[in-house]
């Protein structure tokens, strides 16, 4: 099988890692990918439009096309390449609004009761105000858009919501659901969707929680503190009622449909859904699945998913470490020298990377990440640190408490 794996960052190099180890991938073709991925298949230069896409898979004579970035499926790539009679694994444009517009999202939810936070769609300064009153602090504020990871703002301080929403035509405010936060990925042909493991990622900036979003700064898995049943109450609550729902509308969504969720003292309610894998929960996720992944998408590409399939995960724990350049989030600092360390018991997914003058450079706000495998979460936060604290990227900093505690 030839498969085509669209993107660039830590997420997809993940990817290609476990397509790369799949035996029924027998070529593997990356567009535009990053040098951390070139050992795995070849690179192709190539934008992200769609024409640029469709017309490198046709040439290439793919088999199945993967799409990483959420923007390629907002722009309905994965339409068009169906339209040519080529697999894909990824929703059609009509299907990725579920992360393209938060409203959207929100009706779909409603619709197949699916329990998630009560929410103001709002399209003015004076309706933003009304909402943040009617919920309180903390108040929650989300641009309807996409937004890379950065447009929610969670904050007791009230002129900062505001100053927030101001900065988007198109707001949705939402009550703060308490207890901690869980990402869980279902693979979705349409018709039935299996679910993934669940993974804990690490938004803010800074240990304990401190300072601005970001798109991620760590992850781990599993998680040894969470239900026993929750991805069996997941599927049931929340992954299927959404791809029956979608179905149901004529728009069925095929591919990976990311449910991040609150444990909330009500119980389990979705913050958002994402259309495509998550960064960085990939990077732990993926190191940890069996299942052979080149032709379980392919599966899902083509409607051929078994109702109840359980995937095959190691038994072991993963931690991934995001290493962020100088300035990130807010202005990140980029073509700064990188020196990795020449090998140890870690994996660098690269994420923010390019090769200028023979050289290695940073290009990006998240530029590596580092993940450590183990028998326990401690044994796996230790080799992900290892292998973090051997990186050299002047002014470049990471979080020291991924996976301490929930």
């Amino acid at each position: 099988m030839k498969v085509l794996l669209i993107g660039s960052g830590g997420r997809e190099h993940a990817l290609a890692l476990g397509l790369s180890q799949d035996p029924a991938v027998t070529q593997l073709h990356i567009a535009p990918g990053n040098p951390g991925m070139s050992h795995l298949g070849t690179l192709h230069a190539s934008d992200s439009s769609n024409a640029a896409i469709l017309t490198l898979a046709e040439s290439l004579h793919i088999d199945l096309v993967v799409i990483g970035p959420e923007l390629p499926l907002v722009n309905g790539v994965a339409d068009e390449l169906r339209e040519a009679g080529i697999a894909v694994f990824g929703p059609s444009r009509a299907a990725a609004q579920l992360e393209g517009s938060k409203e959207f999202a929100k009706q779909v939810m409603n619709a197949a009761g699916v329990p998630t936070a009560r929410s103001f769609y709002c399209t003015n300064q004076s309706e933003v105000a009304t909402a943040l009153d009617t919920f309180g602090a903390p108040y929650v504020v989300k641009h309807d858009g996409l937004a890379a990871g950065k447009g929610v703002v969670v904050t007791h301080d009230r002129e900062v919501a505001l100053a927030h929403a101001a900065l988007s035509h198109t707001i949705v405010i939402e009550e703060y659901l308490d207890g901690p936060e869980v990402s869980l990925f279902g693979i979705s042909d349409g018709e039935r969707i299996i679910p993934m493991q669940p993974a804990q990622d690490f938004k803010r900036a800074y240990d304990n929680d401190a300072g601005p979003n970001t798109g991620g700064m760590g992850a781990y898995s599993p998680l040894a503190w969470a239900p026993v049943d929750i991805e069996a109450t997941v599927l049931r609550d929340v992954l299927l009622p959404t791809v029956r729902e979608m179905a149901a509308r004529g728009t069925p969504f095929v591919g990976l449909l990311y449910a991040g969720l609150a444990l909330t003292s009500q119980g389990i309610k979705v913050i958002e859904f994402n259309a495509r894998f998550g960064d960085p929960e990939t990077e732990v996720l993926i190191p940890r699945l069996k299942t052979p992944l080149g032709a379980l998408l392919y599966r899902a590409a083509t409607g051929a998913l078994v109702e109840g399939e359980r995937l095959e995960w190691s038994a072991d724990s993963a931690v991934t470490v995001v290493l962020a350049a100088d300035g990130y989030p807010a202005a990140p600092v980029t073509g700064g020298a990188i020196t990795l360390p020449a090998s140890g018991e870690f994996t660098i997914f690269h994420a923010g990377t390019k090769v200028e003058n023979g050289s290695l450079v940073s290009a990006g706000g998240r530029v590596l990440t580092v993940t450590g495998m183990g028998p326990t979460i401690e044994a796996a936060r230790t080799s992900a640190y290892a292998g973090i604290s051997e990186i050299e990227l002047a002014g470049s900093h990471f979080r020291r408490d991924i996976a301490l505690g929930k």
